[in-house]
């Protein structure tokens, strides 16, 4: 029993010396371990006569409790100390000033299409939203798009596994403005459209604005007005602006507008092929076939939409030669709008 404490004493006295968690894991070893010291001592009861082995079984592990109590809570001890040496040495002066610290920005298709919505806000328009997964019927057939256009084929689209598909452009939300209101209607659709297409100017996914003005007497010239208006607002310049005839399957008459370059005003230049005009948009009085699908009187009432690409207007407002750079996400590109271009 004597041995039994001096070694429990020895023990507890190097425990409290140890300085390091592998130093402690030693001793551990050394005292506890399978070939430790006070597991011999338990090996050895055997040679002890039967009436001494309980009282010193008894005592050997309680000698073993108290030396792993006396491990738990060193080991507890050095792993603070190891903790506040850490957080000593990163140690972090929060009344430093801050270095590094950069504004960030809108990025340039949302400014454009910010810039778009407060335009046609202004001149009282509402801003309409729509889901990005449509069907047929208002992707399509509302918009007079027949069965066999190639617009609906796979190459152009992107169908679901359950028929639906993401839409192609932005006038679905337009068939659905008309089909739950009632004339007039002044509206614009700014969104995500998705198309089969990728190179310098075009993206699988891109953003398109549509507009459309509903009411009684609306007239061709209204349009050609709105979209005048619309484009010497956003450019900030005087444009001359023209309508060449076109075809859409939801509007007729139908014509691509095209407006004088913004880069060389008119003058010609690479941009403009040097043709001195850039294409811009398309438009057309609403087709009478989307006034019937959806339960709008045609004889009652005309209306004028029109259709135009964000990244389109972006790249010649400030003067973006490829289109990709827009999803690159380049911080030095993006970086030259943080400061509040727009």
């Amino acid at each position: 029993m004597g041995e039994i404490d001096t070694l429990t004493a020895s023990a507890l006295a190097q425990i409290r010396d140890a300085g390091t968690l592998p130093a402690l894991e030693d001793m551990r070893v050394h005292w506890l371990g399978k070939k430790g010291a006070l597991t011999e001592q338990l090996k050895s009861l055997g040679g002890l006569p039967a009436a001494e082995r309980p009282a010193a079984g008894a005592r050997i592990n309680a000698a073993k409790q108290a030396l792993q109590d006396a491990i738990e809570g060193r080991r507890a001890a050095l792993e603070g100390m190891a903790i506040e040496q850490q957080l000593s040495a990163g140690a972090i002066d929060v009344t430093l000033p801050g270095r590094g610290e950069v504004s960030g920005g809108l990025h340039p298709i949302t400014t454009t299409r910010l810039r778009i919505e407060a335009i046609f806000r202004r001149a009282g328009y509402e801003v309409a939203e729509g889901p990005e997964i449509e069907d047929e019927f208002h992707n399509f057939e509302a918009l007079n798009i027949p069965a066999n256009h190639p617009a609906r084929a796979m190459h152009d689209t992107f169908y679901l596994n359950d028929g639906r598909l993401l839409r192609t452009h932005t006038s679905p939300v337009q068939i659905r403005a008309l089909m739950s209101g009632t004339p007039p209607l002044a509206l614009i659709a700014p969104g995500r459209v998705y198309r089969r297409d990728s190179d310098v100017s075009h993206s699988p996914m891109f953003h398109q604005v549509e507009g459309l003005y509903v009411d009684e007497n609306v007239s061709f010239a209204n349009l050609k007005s709105t979209l005048h208006k619309f484009m010497e607002a956003f450019f900030e310049q005087d444009l001359s602006m023209r309508l060449r005839p076109s075809y859409f399957p939801f509007t007729e008459p139908s014509a691509e507008v095209d407006i004088s370059c913004v880069l060389c005003r008119g003058a010609g230049c690479r941009v403009c092929k040097q043709s001195g005009w850039l294409e811009v948009a398309g438009c057309g009085m609403v087709h009478p076939q989307v006034f019937k699908a959806c339960g709008i009187d045609a004889e009652r009432y005309t209306g004028f939409a029109f259709g135009a690409g964000i990244e389109r207007l972006a790249m010649l407002r400030y003067g973006v030669s490829d289109l990709r750079v827009f999803f690159e996400n380049d911080l030095r590109f993006l970086a030259s709008f943080a400061g509040g271009r727009s």
